[in-house]
């Protein structure tokens, strides 16, 4: 088996298993347990997670925030374009995906609200141009007032309740995607982890539309990461290094977390507080610093986030899990059900 060939990633999903709708309540969804040591699977609930988690334990959880990141506009001329943001460059430009792209012109506008605009400044590799923004007030609020939620192409219902595709531990304003392993936790829940004497670290990674980017090449190393803005405070990694100090198992919550952990801790398990961009892509034979285990959501075949799960369990044991939750008819992707990797 050529792990660096995409095909090695594939595995067939029933489209009836993509989950259109979140589940009610958030913790109600199906947990699938797989023990790396052993190769046992177990079917629960999520709130019994708590039965897998111990005192001795850390939590990592990344507190970013969807903005209501997909705008639809109107040329002068009256040509609908619909504009993506990805990635803030400073207080008026962005990073967007628009479409269709080939109707736009250098200093083209596109209208939003009698608040909202922008022009094309340029455009960029991958598909993605510049946009500078023009405003009254404050950016975020115009956005709230005529964005919508960006939610995977996959998903063909309308959300109902834009905080659905958000963690209810959600802070900090960035993401064009929910970090989707987090959005099984309740408020509840998470107070009782913490009651039972677990530790609960905050990091941020800011989620691009990476995210929603398929691996085109077969070769899995010619593909090209977006780089992501994450952050780790001074206080959280002296905490994570404690933990590591004293032997406690590191935790992470869902994909984004785990690539904050493995970009802010060096080859000797050291975590350092970082502001910065990462581009990092795990895929086998990856060896992990930082992570000891994974609660992370189903992904989509030949994605680099299946790619990352093959690298933490083993790509053989990866598809023995994914058949299984397919043979058991668990929900995939954003709204689906989630797996705890131990």
């Amino acid at each position: 088996m050529d792990l660096l060939n995409k095909k090695s990633y594939y595995y067939h999903l029933p489209p009836e298993l993509i989950a259109q709708t979140p589940i009610e309540p958030r913790d109600s969804s199906r947990l699938l347990v797989y023990d790396k040591k052993t190769g046992q699977i177990e079917h629960r609930v999520f709130h019994d997670i708590t039965e897998y988690l111990s005192p001795n334990d850390v939590l990592v959880i990344n507190n970013t925030r969807v903005l209501p990141a997909r705008l639809y506009g109107y040329k002068d001329s009256g040509a609908k374009i619909e504009v993506l943001l990805h990635k803030r460059l400073d207080l008026k430009n962005w990073e967007c995906l628009a479409k269709p792209l080939k109707r736009l012109k250098i200093g083209d506008r596109v209208t939003f609200s009698e608040n909202l605009s922008c022009t094309l400044v340029k455009k960029l590799d991958d598909g993605l141009c510049q946009m500078q923004f023009d405003f009254n007030g404050v950016f975020e609020h115009r956005l709230s007032e005529v964005g919508t939620m960006p939610l995977p192409p996959y998903i063909k219902e309308k959300l109902k309740d834009k905080e659905r595709y958000q963690t209810v531990y959600s802070k900090i304003d960035g993401s064009s995607a929910a970090p989707t392993a987090g959005l099984h936790f309740t408020p509840e829940l998470l107070q009782k982890i913490k009651d039972m004497g677990v530790q609960v670290v905050e990091v941020l990674l800011h989620v691009g539309l990476g995210t929603f980017r398929p691996v085109k090449e077969d070769n899995i190393l010619k593909h090209q990461m977006h780089s992501e803005f994450i952050e780790m405070s001074k206080q959280n990694a002296d905490i994570l290094n404690k933990a590591k100090a004293s032997g406690k198992r590191i935790i992470a919550v869902g994909t984004t977390s785990v690539r904050v952990l493995e970009t802010a801790c060096n080859d000797n398990g050291i975590f350092s507080p970082m502001k910065t961009n990462t581009n990092i892509f795990i895929y086998p034979p990856y060896k992990f610093k930082a992570v000891d285990a994974l609660i992370t959501n189903f992904h989509l075949p030949e994605s680099t986030l299946i790619m990352l799960v093959s690298a933490f369990i083993g790509r053989e044991q990866t598809m023995k899990v994914y058949e299984e939750a397919v043979k058991q008819k668990y929900r995939f992707f954003s709204f689906g059900d989630a797996c705890l990797f131990k």
